[in-house]
């Protein structure tokens, strides 16, 4: 019978280790650099015997690097992003971080709650994108635990304070990242408020499942979508308030479709609107209590399959088209559009604006909790 053991330790740049007959998890914690004013930055490694492993920033919550085998076991880092923490403060381009208190666009950067209007910051032209321009992810989350076992874990906590970029409310928020044994990578939000507000808490990884930097980016890469309807968009990118049919539209990803088929289709308005695809789908199963199926995504080539699951009714594809080859990546790649795209599990864009979506709204006796999953696999 094989040895059974168990050691733990905190200090940075130890490995938190737990070994069975049937399963090993094992936790890295390190330093990882620091912002100008001295706070300390740190990275912590999940990682699995069939392996696979997770690279967390403390730097915005963010998952920097996701890896795992392909078909014939060839390990490979499938998010694109920085190899340091400093790229991620010199360099924001939302690369894996946390989004928040609000992902996506907000009209206008205005909401109003129980009578009462709210004015964002506008970093995205005349809207308000993922909480403002210092927002989750441009802060040092603070860590509360790092656990080993069957699931290796890390809790991740950031206070913001009431009136935080034009936000009513303080904001308690954790951000639990766990990794199983069998390749999924769970991502728990959580967050208490002290006053009505509004959260929408997701990841915004963007994966190349042929490896980082891999020439062709993701157009070859099969999409499955479980969503009848999406949200078309105006000029500005936000939603209409319209859930629109996605049958006959290279939007219906309803059984699998090659992602190159639609992502340059001009013949679509909503495709221009965009260049390319950054819509949000109104997923099939809509709220519900566990993680279910919202997408995935397949590459034929390294046979890596990942599978996005959530609790959330949303999800908004983005095909990386704002990534223009200005920014220099992970092993000195430059990105540019299709070279990854992000499934972002999520409320729909604008819901505080739009009485019909599904609201956003959070209280001092309704917390707030979002769970995500990135199931990698490999298929022949």
């Amino acid at each position: 019978m094989a040895m059974i053991w168990r050691g733990l330790a905190l200090a940075a740049g130890v490995w938190i280790t737990a070994a069975t007959v049937a399963d090993a998890a094992e936790v890295r914690r390190e330093p990882a650099g620091a912002l100008a004013d001295g706070t300390p930055i740190e990275a912590i490694t999940l990682s699995n015997e069939t392996g696979v492993s997770a690279r967390i920033l403390t730097y915005g919550a963010t998952l920097q690097s996701l890896s795992g085998p392909d078909r014939d076991g060839r390990i490979a880092d499938v998010v694109l992003g920085y190899d340091t923490a400093s790229d991620y403060v010199d360099h924001p381009n939302y690369f894996g971080v946390t989004v928040g208190r609000y992902a996506n666009r907000i009209a206008g950067g205005r909401f109003s709650l129980d009578g009462r209007t709210y004015q964002l910051p506008l970093n995205d032209t005349t809207n308000s994108l993922h909480g403002g321009g210092q927002a989750f992810d441009k802060v040092v989350w603070r860590v509360v635990s790092v656990e080993d076992g069957p699931q290796a874990r890390v809790v991740l906590s950031h206070v913001s304070p009431n009136g935080d970029a034009g936000y009513p409310g303080e904001l308690d928020a954790t951000v639990t990242y766990s990794l199983d044994d069998s390749g999924g990578l769970t991502i728990a939000f959580d967050a208490t408020t002290s006053a009505p507000t509004i959260v929408n808490m997701t990841n915004h990884a963007i994966f190349n499942l042929a490896g980082e930097g891999t020439p062709g980016g993701i157009e070859r890469h099969r999409l499955t979508i479980p969503a009848a309807a999406y949200t078309p968009v105006d000029a500005a990118l936000i939603p209409t308030g319209e859930l629109r049919s996605v049958a006959g539209t290279v939007f219906d990803f309803r059984a699998p479709r090659v992602i190159g088929d639609g992502l340059r289709d001009a013949r679509d308005e909503q495709i221009r609107l965009g260049r390319g695809y950054d819509h949000n789908f109104a997923l099939d199963k809509g709220m519900t209590d566990e993680p279910a199926l919202a997408a995935r995504l397949e590459d034929p080539d390294s046979g890596r399959v990942l599978e996005v699951l959530t609790t959330d009714p949303g999800l908004q594809v983005y095909s990386g088209n704002f990534l223009d080859g200005t920014l220099v990546g992970k092993g000195g790649h430059l990105y540019r559009m299709g070279d990854g795209i992000a499934l972002e599990p999520q409320k729909f864009p604008n819901a505080p604006n739009e009485p019909a979506f599904v609201q956003a709204r959070v209280d001092p006796d309704r917390p707030y909790r979002h769970v995500m999953v990135y199931r990698l696999s490999t298929a022949d």
